[in-house]
């Protein structure tokens, strides 16, 4: 009876923990990476849609993105929504495609990205505690429904616990990761 709620107390932490990824990769990193903007969303015949499904974003060399966008009509649209996104980057158009130059991070910025990943972390961290908190909840009514003992019940806890601590620890390893790599020149 505790396996399915532990099951999806697990399925759900991995996919917070694959948000946090997907969350992480957009922090700049003095690296040109399509991640950087992937996500910048822009005004398309009245849709807000994310730049990905409308153009072409790839990486040339380490500090050079090239956003070719299906439709040269929105080259302006595209430009004012990257300055809008606050990237801390300007881009360049030649009326077809757009170019973004990556600046190397100052130092300031540096400590203000692993200040951003930090805050990250503690919201997801807190979105996986959300979810051990319901799946005790789940875990709970169960045993008060006499659906399980009371020593499964504190088993289930000690599985869930388990489980939460390691989404806990993942999250803590790719935020150390991320401040890692924004602290290399």
């Amino acid at each position: 009876m505790i396996d399915p709620v532990l099951a999806k107390a697990d399925e759900k932490m991995k996919v917070t923990i694959d948000v946090f990824k997907r969350d992480l990769s957009g922090v700049r990193t003095g690296r040109a990476t399509p991640a950087l903007v992937e996500n910048v969303r822009i005004d398309y015949n009245g849709v807000s849609t994310p730049l990905n499904h409308v153009s072409n974003i790839s990486a040339s060399g380490t500090n050079l993105l090239i956003i070719q966008p299906w439709d040269s009509g929105i080259v302006s649209t595209i430009e004012k929504a990257i300055l809008k996104a606050n990237l801390g980057i300007t881009p360049l158009s030649d009326g077809s495609l757009i170019r973004l130059t990556i600046p190397p991070l100052s130092e300031e910025r540096r400590t203000e990205m692993i200040k951003l990943a930090k805050k990250m972390a503690e919201e997801h961290k807190v979105a996986v505690r959300n979810v051990r908190r319901d799946a005790l909840e789940e875990l709970k009514k169960l045993e008060k429904n006499k659906s399980i003992s009371q020593d499964d019940l504190r088993r289930g806890e000690a599985k869930l616990q388990k489980i939460t601590d390691s989404a806990v620890a993942t999250i803590d390893s790719l935020e150390s990761a991320k401040a890692t790599e924004l602290k290399q020149v």
